[in-house]
């Protein structure tokens, strides 16, 4: 399999003007992996919410994950079980967000914001599976 190198410049030139985020969707998930890395790392906690972080990494790295392994499926439907699980996965990066907002003390703005793009890639890469899927009726 051939893992795509991301250039924080290859990133950024594939932004829109109007809200700055990449259109390709492997580069939008690779950027909201490492948002949430970031946010993590600078982020005090007690142990006792370990747990709830290290969930957090897990799922939204493994969106991108996902995403790649798709588009080097050998079939249509291999591709499809990756952006399912992608899906999947978004759901349960969210899951864990409004539970970190909501038992620790955060700064809320930001989590929103993390939360808010978990829900557009969510939306996207359901987008996806459904046009997939009529467009093999």
């Amino acid at each position: 399999m051939e893992i795509p190198e991301y250039r924080s410049d290859e990133i950024l030139s594939g932004l829109s003007e109007e809200d700055s985020k990449p259109y390709n969707i492997r580069h939008r998930c690779f950027y909201f992996s490492k948002e949430v890395i970031l946010f993590v790392k600078d982020f005090e906690y007690e142990n006792v919410f370990s747990s709830l972080f290290n969930q957090l990494v897990r799922s939204a790295t493994s969106i991108g994950a996902n995403v790649i392994e798709g588009k080097a499926g050998s079939t249509k439907k291999d591709w499809q079980n990756y952006y399912s699980i992608a899906l999947k996965s978004a759901n349960e990066t969210k899951y864990w967000l409004c539970l970190i907002r909501d038992t620790i003390t955060v700064q809320k703005d930001r989590v929103n914001e993390l939360i808010e793009e978990a829900n557009e890639i969510s939306k996207i890469i359901a987008s996806v599976i459904i046009n997939s899927k009529e467009s093999k009726k």
